[in-house]
């Protein structure tokens, strides 16, 4: 190598643009695998099941003090600003648009993408990635693929939990806590919510199942420095996705709120 390209190699910056780039194209990977046969379909299930079963009972607890807050919040502000009548379309919407899938994303990522970045970790350091590889067998296609479809499939039916659990939450805590009326609470809905709200928000969720296996596979197949390199690789991807998410969501937020015009303007 030329002292000219090590030294373009080493400018500030260029490991977090390597990592970058190993990270796009492992994702590039796992989407061309998807459409590969043959499919897992056993480590699919078992895998929907294992997420599923790590991450259910704590997003509906942490879905019921979110919609709380969110309807106690609102509440308080609307009725200042004189607009009762619109505190339930209000609330449903910031549920539904914003809470429930970064919620769903978050726990995903915490639960089930540290799980299977620990399982991806614990088979490089064992070496048993290099010798599917000199089987000929492809580590995506064969261990990554189905979770990170399990992830996916997991955080869009998880996100319709939290959207209806947190919209029943904010419902009892305007109508029962704050006085609110509950027709008014419920008619608000045809006033300011409409279909494409639900969408995006599936939308949001699958996309931040995605992004939390594959930061999870990728992180779990660079582990350094044997089982404690194992530990340092889930702590990163949990927070790697994380950040991830929140600037997945602003773009996504900006594109269909430009996109898609709001109901009654």
């Amino acid at each position: 190598m030329t002292p000219g390209a090590a030294k373009q190699a080493d400018f500030p910056g260029a490991g977090a643009l390597r990592e970058t780039g190993r990270l796009c194209a492992l994702g590039l990977d796992v989407l061309v695998s998807i459409f590969r046969r043959p499919f897992q379909t056993r480590e699919f299930i078992q895998q929907c099941w294992f997420i599923a079963s790590v991450t259910i009972l704590p997003t509906a607890l942490v879905a019921i003090p979110f919609g709380a807050v969110i309807a106690l919040q609102l509440g308080t502000l609307i009725v200042q600003l004189g607009a009762q009548s619109f505190t339930g379309a209000a609330s449903v919407l910031a549920i539904i648009q914003q809470a429930a899938p970064l919620v769903t994303a978050l726990l995903v990522a915490g639960a089930g993408g540290s799980a299977i970045c620990a399982d991806i970790g614990s088979r490089t350091i064992r070496e048993e990635i290099d010798a599917m590889a000199v089987l000929g067998v492809s580590p995506v296609q064969r261990l990554i693929v189905p979770r990170v479809l399990a992830a996916m499939l997991v955080a869009v039916l998880l996100n319709g939990l939290v959207s209806v659990v947190g919209v029943m939450g904010g419902y009892f805590f305007t109508v029962v806590l704050q006085g609110g009326t509950p027709g008014a609470y419920l008619s608000s809905f045809s006033a300011l919510a409409q279909l494409p709200d639900l969408w995006v928000s599936e939308l949001k969720a699958l996309v931040f199942g995605f992004i939390a296996g594959v930061v999870a596979a990728y992180r779990g197949l660079h582990p350094k420095g044997g089982p404690k390199g194992v530990g340092d690789a889930v702590n990163q991807a949990v927070v790697i996705t994380f950040l991830l998410l929140f600037f997945v969501n602003f773009v996504l937020t900006a594109v269909y709120l430009q996109a898609v015009p709001a109901k009654g303007s």
